[in-house]
């Protein structure tokens, strides 16, 4: 099992920057991709970002792209998103989450493991 544990989320105004982390632990070996997802308020979850630890690559949503960051630390058990200039539509609980794909991939099935969330707001 591998858990993970997201923190960073907060209120923001617009323009804004925040940095979220995510701590993985346990079988963390076995997680070949992590990525974050969010969902707002009535809507569905959507893809945010993810990073593949064995490719080394990237993906990003269309509405994030140019804004927001995903990296890893050199022990690739902790993955970070940085969130720079914020909008009020990126208002959302964002959710860290762990694969065992070798891909950074959108889709929500292909992950196994997910966190319990945390909430960022960003005001107007």
């Amino acid at each position: 099992q591998v858990q993970l544990v997201e923190s960073g989320g907060g209120l923001v105004q617009a323009g804004g920057s925040l940095r979220l982390s995510c701590a993985a632990s346990g079988r963390t070996f076995s997680t070949y991709a992590m990525g974050w997802f969010r969902q707002a308020p009535g809507k569905e979850r959507e893809f945010v970002a993810a990073l593949s630890r064995s490719a080394g690559s990237t993906n990003y949503a269309d509405s994030v792209k140019g804004r927001f960051t995903i990296s890893t630390d050199n022990a690739k058990i902790t993955v970070y998103l940085q969130m720079n200039s914020l909008k009020p539509e990126d208002t959302a609980v964002y959710y860290c989450t762990a694969g065992v794909l070798g891909t950074a991939s959108s889709r929500g099935d292909d992950y196994r493991y997910w966190g319990p969330g945390t909430q960022v707001t960003v005001s107007s």
